[in-house]
């Protein structure tokens, strides 16, 4: 049986306009009355994202004082992953059909991500994802789980999904983060880093993933590739 485990938000999920309208909301609250600030466009902050700016230094590139600064990264943290600002987020443009055509190949699917349960059924439901990850297939945070940080916590989902799912002859690990490489890595599994999410190759590279491909349908074609027999060609 081939497995393919895949992060969720970057692969699957466009994140850039909920962090975007997040970014506007903390600047607007943070800010004092008749301050003037400087938004980043929406190309600039994405740019910054994918690059690793810490959001205190993207506050004070927006006109924020230091201590503004700080309460802005510290909103952020509180404002990103709740509902309201979930209902922003929208498939990848080939998501979709790579993921039909794993379900047609029969290939064992499951999605893992450091949402919350609560915040991935919602855009599950949403967008109609449900029908490719039956719940045995979801591995997510709990909703009363205290994170700690992505490479530390995605590493022990991986650990929890392994001993829990069937045998498979060859999973690949497919992410846009270094929490996801670092978990495949630990787990000596091939992991594909896919540029369709919230780091850029020069963040990638820095962690050695097995390859560096555009988004989904691209690492879906790979591993397709890779695992059809060879076929020998007489003389």
């Amino acid at each position: 049986m081939l497995r393919i485990i895949t992060d969720f938000d970057g692969p699957i999920m466009d994140v850039s306009q909920r962090y975007y309208r997040v970014y506007q909301y903390c600047l607007e609250t943070v800010q004092a009355p008749h301050q003037i600030v400087q938004p980043l466009s929406e190309s600039e902050f994405w740019h910054c994202k994918r690059s690793q700016v810490p959001e205190r230094e993207i506050g004070h590139r927006s006109g924020l004082d230091v201590e503004q600064a700080k309460a802005f990264a510290r909103l952020r943290r509180k404002t990103i992953h709740t509902l309201p600002y979930l209902v922003y987020d929208r498939p990848v443009s080939s998501a979709i059909a790579a993921l039909e055509r794993i379900q047609s190949a029969q290939i064992d699917l499951v999605v893992m991500t450091m949402r919350r349960a609560q915040e991935l059924e919602a855009v599950l439901e949403q967008h109609d994802l449900s029908r490719f990850f039956p719940p045995d297939r979801r591995y997510c945070l709990s909703n009363d789980y205290i994170k700690q940080a992505d490479v530390t916590d995605k590493p022990l989902l991986m650990q929890q999904a392994l001993s829990e799912l069937p045998p498979a002859a060859s999973t690949w690990m497919i992410g846009d983060t270094e929490a996801d490489i670092l978990a495949a890595q630990q787990h000596s599994l091939p992991a594909i880093a896919v540029l369709s999410g919230i780091r850029n190759r020069d963040r990638l590279a820095m962690h050695q993933p097995t390859l560096i491909l555009p988004d989904l349908s691209a690492a879906v074609d790979l591993i397709l590739q890779r695992a059809l027999p060879t076929t020998a060609v007489c003389p």
